[in-house]
C-alpha cells in the first residue's frame, strides 16, 4: 500500500465564515500520488475549521457564498449563534485568556491585546458539529464522486484573517 500526503494553504478572510472550494487542490493531489485505487481522506488541523462534502451550487449571494453555503450560515446561527458578546458563551474562560496572553506569539491571538479576538466559542461549536475529515473513494485514479459533488473547506472563525493549512492523505495502490 502507498500513502501520499499534500499540504495545502488557504486564506480566510475573517468578518463572515469563508468558504473554498477544494476540490481542484483534491483532485490534483490525487493525480500527483499515482494511486488508482483507494481512499483520499481530506483534515483541516483547525479546531474552528471543517471539511465538508457538498453540491456545487451555481447561485451566489453578494458576499460570494453559494446558496446552500449562505442557507448552512443561517440554520447554523439558528443553532449556534454568532459569538458577538462576552457573555454568550461560557468559552474562553478567564484562564483561557490567561494562558493566551502568555504566549510569546500572543500578538497573532490578541492584536493589540483585544480579548474579543478570542471571541470565537461559535466557531469551534460549528466546526465540532461539522467535523474535521471527509473520507472519499479513489477510482480508477480519480476522485469517485457524482459530477455535482464539491469538497469544502470552511473557517468559521470570524474575529480575523488567517492562513489555513489543509492535509491532504491519499492511500491505495
Amino acid at each position: 500500500m502507498t500513502v501520499y500526503k499534500e499540504q495545502i494553504s488557504l486564506n480566510s478572510h475573517g468578518t463572515t465564515p469563508t468558504y473554498l472550494d477544494i476540490t481542484p487542490q483534491v483532485k490534483e493531489a490525487i493525480k500527483n500520488s499515482g494511486i488508482k485505487s483507494g481512499t483520499c481522506t481530506v483534515i483541516s488541523p483547525h479546531t474552528t475549521c471543517s471539511v465538508f462534502f457538498e453540491e456545487f451550487v451555481h447561485d451566489y449571494n453578494e458576499a460570494g457564498d453559494e446558496f446552500l453555503q449562505e442557507d448552512l450560515n443561517n440554520v447554523l446561527e439558528k443553532i449556534i449563534p454568532n459569538q458577538d458578546s462576552k457573555d454568550l458563551y461560557i468559552y474562553p474562560g478567564e484562564k483561557h485568556y490567561e494562558a493566551v496572553e502568555a504566549w510569546p506569539n500572543a500578538a497573532e491571538y490578541l492584536p493589540d491585546g483585544d480579548r474579543k479576538a478570542l471571541w470565537n466559542c461559535d466557531a469551534h461549536l460549528k466546526a465540532t458539529l461539522l467535523g474535521s475529515s471527509q473520507v472519499f473513494d479513489v477510482e480508477d485514479g480519480k476522485l469517485g464522486v457524482g459530477s455535482t459533488g464539491y469538497v469544502y473547506f470552511v473557517d468559521f472563525d470570524r474575529t480575523r484573517a488567517r492562513t489555513r493549512k489543509c492535509k491532504i492523505i491519499v492511500m491505495g495502490e
